[in-house]
């Protein structure tokens, strides 16, 4: 599966590394402003999800769906924002962000505004930590699903 697979070193310089779900590696953005994970296809050159197989297309929509599930059980956001665009970073990659309609970039866009606070050390591992729990949870309904 990851033959050839290399992550973008903007997504890598701007995230932390939780684990692999069956598909997607799975990242948080070191942004504490946002609870925001990043689901990165291990597949060499996928730019587009129109692109990937029929079954790995699927398997990104449940895994997405995993990810905003925990996002919102663990922060009760008022929205989770889902997207891929790719236009800086083409490698393909798909945001889920935890949306509050107090945070600072609410309504507009996260990206694109310079909004961002670095985590403490032992609060983006503790994050990480507790949220990879939760993942890892979440993946396995997934990988039980025929």
């Amino acid at each position: 599966m990851e033959t050839g697979f290399d992550l973008d070193a903007r997504l890598a310089a701007d995230t932390v590394t939780l684990g692999d779900w069956p598909l997607s590696r799975v990242l948080l953005m070191r942004n504490r402003l946002f609870p925001w994970l990043i689901l990165v296809p291990r597949r060499a050159g996928a730019v587009e999800i129109h692109r990937l197989s029929p079954a790995d297309q699927v398997l990104l929509t449940r895994e997405t769906s995993a990810a905003a599930r925990v996002l919102e059980r663990l922060f009760q956001p008022d929205k989770i924002n889902t997207g891929a665009l790719g236009n800086v970073v083409t490698q393909l990659h798909m945001h889920i962000i935890a949306r509050r309609r107090d945070d600072p970039a609410w309504p507009g866009p996260v990206w694109g505004r310079g909004l961002s606070a670095a985590y403490g050390g032992d609060e983006l591992t503790a994050l990480a930590d507790r949220l990879w729990d939760a993942l890892k949870t979440e993946i396995a309904a997934i990988r039980d699903m025929k």
